[in-house]
């Protein structure tokens, strides 16, 4: 069965580096999204996230030339920073899906499951590493191919099939987990 990749560290201590990590994830996130307020316009409603997934050269034209030069210093900021993010909330979601796998090492699909996932954060941050690349240079050289947008494109859609699935792993399993111990624990 795959392991997940904190077995070296002792449980205890992971449970401490996944608090540590989730605290400054989040405020880490919450400043991102802050620094992303100007980038949403019309040509690009959802900002950021738009801009990850516009997937053509005129696609991502348009949502470039929709924001004036703060918002523009904005974006680069936005990505730059995403390079330190991209560590922790990698390191915040593996902890968290090996922590609930281990909850649920009784239930040998849910168990492999949370390795499986906790593996799946690492490659989402190099996912989300190409996938800056590309927007950072379609943001300073501009659309000079239809490949920087469709990287950008492929890139997001993938680290979010990681991300999203491993998220929800650690909310409903841990959620799980909490009430099969306190059924056990009533009984």
């Amino acid at each position: 069965m795959l392991a997940h990749p904190f077995g070296w560290l002792p449980e205890a201590r992971q449970k401490q580096a996944f608090w540590a990590l989730l605290v400054p994830t989040l405020l880490f996130m919450t400043a991102l999204l802050s620094i992303g307020t100007p980038l949403k316009t019309a040509a690009a409603p959802g900002g950021m996230m738009a801009y990850e997934f516009a997937g053509t050269a005129a696609s991502a034209q348009r949502m470039v030339g929709s924001w004036d030069h703060r918002a523009q210093l904005c974006a680069a900021l936005g990505l730059g920073l995403d390079y330190l993010f991209l560590v922790l909330y990698a390191c915040s979601i593996a902890l968290g899906c090996a922590l609930v796998a281990q909850r649920l090492s009784g239930r040998r699909f849910l168990t492999a499951a949370g390795a499986f996932l906790a593996w799946g954060q690492f490659a989402a941050a190099l996912l989300d590493a190409v996938e800056n690349y590309a927007l950072i240079r379609i943001l300073l050289y501009g659309v000079e191919s239809e490949v920087w947008p469709a990287t950008a494109f492929c890139c997001a859609a993938l680290k979010f099939a990681l991300v999203v699935p491993g998220i929800l792993y650690v909310l409903l399993g841990a959620l799980w987990a909490t009430c099969a111990g306190n059924r056990r624990t009533a009984q």
